[in-house]
């Protein structure tokens, strides 16, 4: 029996519909590419990031150097693939402890008890209210500067926001009929948090933490070009940017190539979000 036509007004999702928008497609491939890159950052890199030849330093692009070399003759190209395993490591390592933490924190505000709830919640509030930069700044000086020192403080930030949009999705779905069933059949607390009202906030989380990856990319170049953050010999681009800005007059080069890929993964990242809210958030979709 031949499939029957879809009513007026709707059509089958196909694929190019769902990536209807080259904006989002163009986000989608990119992070493939940039994901890629930090995968086999260590197979594909031309040269030794950290190896050292100061008879070439500060070359140009070239055969052998193709994107040039920076003030101790290390490989620009090689240290930016390498740099694109940090700068994703620091944003997936920070975002997955702020997405477990504050989705767990956030569950128990918006379903918990209501004192629970409010005591929640005013922590959050005071972590929120902190000035970000300034007290990230005070912790890298005085814990010192370290990758897990970073992400950690980074990731205590972020939490606060993954709290309050579960939180917010939670008290929305609490009173849900579905949800009423659950507890009228006699369902237990953690089973109606993990397996009922988890998979209904997963959608919009996807999405925040897309957009959140390139913030926590520039935060951790910001920190690096500042000298507190990712430390020498490890690649980051942030200290590229600032090796870059100390020789911009001997050459431009460096820090046009160690910028370049900041921008690119936030267009892309920010890209990507988009689409992806345009494709999970109803609203969006009818508009």
């Amino acid at each position: 029996m031949p499939p029957s036509d879809p009513p007026p007004g709707r059509q089958r999702p196909t694929t190019r519909r769902r990536w209807r928008d080259p904006l989002g497609l163009f986000g989608l491939v990119v992070c493939a590419l940039i994901a890629l890159v930090a995968l086999t950052a260590d197979i594909i890199s031309p040269q030794d990031p950290a190896r050292i030849a100061v008879a070439h330093r500060l070359e140009g692009p070239s055969a052998q150097h193709w994107l040039g070399t920076d003030h101790l003759g290390r490989d620009t190209a090689s240290r930016i693939i390498t740099g694109t395993r940090t700068a994703m490591g620091v944003a997936l390592l920070s975002i997955g402890i702020a997405v477990v933490i504050g989705t767990v924190l956030g569950l128990l505000a918006g379903y918990g008890p209501r004192w629970l709830g409010t005591l929640l919640l005013l922590v959050l509030d005071t972590i929120s209210s902190l000035p970000m930069i300034m007290f990230a700044l005070a912790i890298l000086t005085l814990l010192g500067p370290g990758l897990w020192t970073l992400v950690g403080t980074i990731a205590f930030f972020t939490i606060p926001s993954y709290a309050r949009l579960v939180r917010a999705q939670t008290m929305a779905l609490s009173d849900s009929p579905f949800i009423q069933a659950e507890r009228s059949m006699g369902a237990s607390f953690p089973r109606i948090l993990f397996i009922h009202l988890l998979p209904n906030v997963i959608g919009p989380l996807l999405v925040v933490m897309t957009m959140d990856i390139p913030v926590v990319i520039g935060l951790e170049a910001g920190l690096s070009f500042l000298g507190i953050g990712i430390q020498p010999p490890t690649p980051s681009w942030g200290s590229m940017l600032n090796d870059g800005f100390v020789f911009i007059r001997n050459t431009p080069l460096l820090v046009i190539f160690a910028g370049l890929p900041i921008v690119i993964a936030t267009l892309s990242f920010t890209f990507l979000g988009e689409a992806l809210r345009e494709r999970l958030d109803p609203a969006a979709r009818r508009a």
